[in-house]
């Protein structure tokens, strides 16, 4: 055993001492999870609040900056961006060095110089945190939109994605905060002239199931 492992050179040695440890983290992980135990590790912590709103109230854009802050949907964060994508999670960066590690033994038990080895195995751990940080997040993703209510729009600010027709004679899109999370959903207007694409706005109320119920900034 030791004969093998001074026979190694001292970068795999430093790879098989990175990919060993991380392994068995993982393996540890993994177990805990299937047992209902490491669930909570990447979680976010979730805030229930709960809000009592008038459908259909009318809300002014200069009282909502002054309760809500200046919530801005160009100051939101983006939930498709680098804010919506969790990567340096625990999880994320034992799987990172898993990858990292085992690459680099293949690669420099195989004989490929360090200088290639090092560059090639740090883009497959980086490739594998992303892999994980979009799985994550498009599953946070549909529980959030499972558990969501148009109500606590109320009061927020947002912006058009796709024009809202006036007088409620058809929907538009507009993307705002809800819940945490940074949000597509359907809209209209009382407003007698349409709201185009870029407007910023104030949610006032909800309509039906679906529809938030918007007015100009």
């Amino acid at each position: 055993m030791f004969d093998w492992w001074n026979s190694l050179e001292l970068a795999t040695q430093i790879f098989y001492c990175i990919a060993i440890p991380s392994t068995l983290i993982l393996l540890v992980q993994t177990v805990l999870t299937f047992m209902g135990i490491g669930d909570g590790v990447d979680a976010d912590a979730d805030v229930d609040v709960d809000v009592d709103v008038d459908v259909d109230v009318d809300v002014d854009a200069d009282a909502a900056d002054g309760v809500f802050g200046d919530n801005d949907a160009h100051e939101a964060p983006d939930a498709e961006g680098i804010e919506g994508l969790r990567l340096f999670t625990f999880r994320g960066i034992v799987a990172f060095l898993v990858v990292l590690g085992w690459v680099g033994v293949a690669m420099s038990a195989s004989g490929v110089a360090i200088y290639v080895t090092i560059p090639v195995a740090l883009v497959c751990g980086f490739a594998m945190m992303l892999s994980l940080a979009l799985i994550f997040r498009a599953v946070m993703k549909l529980r959030n939109d499972g558990n969501t209510d148009n109500r606590n729009a109320v009061g927020t600010a947002g912006k058009v994605q796709l024009t809202i027709p006036p007088a409620r004679t058809g929907e538009g899109k507009v993307h705002v905060m809800l819940q945490g999370s940074y949000v597509e959903r359907s809209a209209v207007t009382d407003d007698e002239e349409a709201i185009p694409t870029g407007s910023e706005v104030i949610v006032v109320g909800v309509s039906g199931q679906t529809d938030l119920i918007v007015k100009r900034k």
